[in-house]
């Protein structure tokens, strides 16, 4: 049984969309399974976003969130304490990395740790050049008609 798409069809009839594609063939591998810490994605409106991790037990300088072109990184890292000696360790403070695809144009807005819960604001922003606008669309007439009538004024 084959468990991935052949997108070779797309690649040859589009142009521009080959992250979209390597996007899509990506997300059929097996990740790490490691689903630690929990998180949540959330649709605040149109064009914003909230991405809530939960990092119980973890500092602000034991964290970090690094954003790349189209990528949004979150690293955790508790500092070893080798003077306490566990009876039970049932707290899971390993280090962590978890890394978010953004699409164009969407940058983090603000972060914030409140309650064990790490919050990032995101916001898509597309830049005034890249909105669509309306082409006026030259029919060559209008060029002709005015000269018409300024021949006929000087006459």
């Amino acid at each position: 049984m084959r468990n991935s798409l052949d997108f070779s069809p797309f690649y040859r009839s589009s142009i521009g969309f080959d992250r979209l594609f390597n996007l899509l063939e990506n997300s059929g591998q097996p990740q790490n399974g490691d689903n630690w810490p929990p998180y949540d994605i959330a649709k605040l409106g149109e064009d914003a976003y909230r991405i809530v991790v939960a990092v119980a037990g973890f500092s602000l300088d034991e964290l970090s969130i690094t954003q790349e072109r189209n990528l949004l990184v979150i690293n955790g890292a508790k500092a070893e304490n080798g003077e306490v000696q566990y009876l039970h360790h049932g707290l899971a403070l390993r280090p962590f990395t978890r890394r978010f695809e953004l699409a164009d144009h969407v940058s983090v807005t603000s972060a914030k740790l409140e309650n064990g819960l790490l919050v990032v604001d995101l916001k898509r922003e597309i830049p005034e050049e890249m909105k669509p606008r309306r082409i006026v669309i030259d029919t060559g007439q209008a060029k002709k008609a005015s000269k018409r009538i300024e021949g006929e004024l000087a006459a």
